[in-house]
């Protein structure tokens, strides 16, 4: 096909339709490659990522949904333990929401507030007791978006790194939110 020349409706709606079938049976198309018509064509094989015979490429771990709400359910249980009406939060190594269990009785503070400590403690990869401290010599920390520089959240770590962060908010003190992360923290084995 040359630029600038349009397709019509119906050839945009069969080159659609083309490229769907092609996605399904192959999972990939190729970027650039296009028969007569201007359909596109399946690619034969996946691609190699830019960089994957360099070595640039690495892999990462991730917290199954199962870890999570494993981990999650043993700071919870903690918490109810002691007789502490807690929020536990667990996110992913970016951050994002996988588990958030409320418990009965939780004040409506602590969902956001578990969320922030998990998501502090992942980002840092430090327990957020250890970066509360930090704010003496660096106090703008706290204006980072997304976070809270308040004992409750743990890391989860694989080999070192970060793959997760349990953040908990309810109990009377970080000491306590921060003692029922960790539980989770420990439940899984890291």
């Amino acid at each position: 096909m040359k630029h600038g020349k349009k397709l019509s409706r119906p050839a945009r709606v069969l080159t659609g339709a083309a490229l769907l079938a092609a996605v399904a049976a192959t999972g990939t198309v190729a970027a650039n490659a296009a028969d007569s018509a201007g359909t596109a064509v399946p690619a034969s094989a996946p691609a190699a990522a830019p960089g994957a015979a360099h070595g640039n490429l690495t892999q990462s771990t991730h917290l199954t949904i199962d870890a999570a709400v494993e981990g999650a359910q043993a700071a919870l249980d903690a918490a109810e333990k002691d007789g502490q009406r807690v929020t536990v939060a667990v996110v992913d190594r970016n951050g994002n929401t996988i588990v958030t269990l409320r418990g009965d009785g939780a004040g409506p503070q602590s969902y956001a507030s578990a969320e922030k400590k998990a998501y502090t403690a992942v980002a840092w990869n430090a327990p957020t007791s250890e970066l509360a401290k930090r704010l003496q010599s660096a106090p703008n920390l706290k204006d980072i978006p997304g976070t809270l520089f308040l004992a409750g959240g743990a890391p989860v770590t694989a080999k070192g790194a970060p793959v997760a962060g349990i953040g908990v908010a309810g109990a009377p003190s970080g000491d306590l939110d921060e003692k029922y992360a960790q539980a989770g923290v420990a439940a899984l084995g890291r």
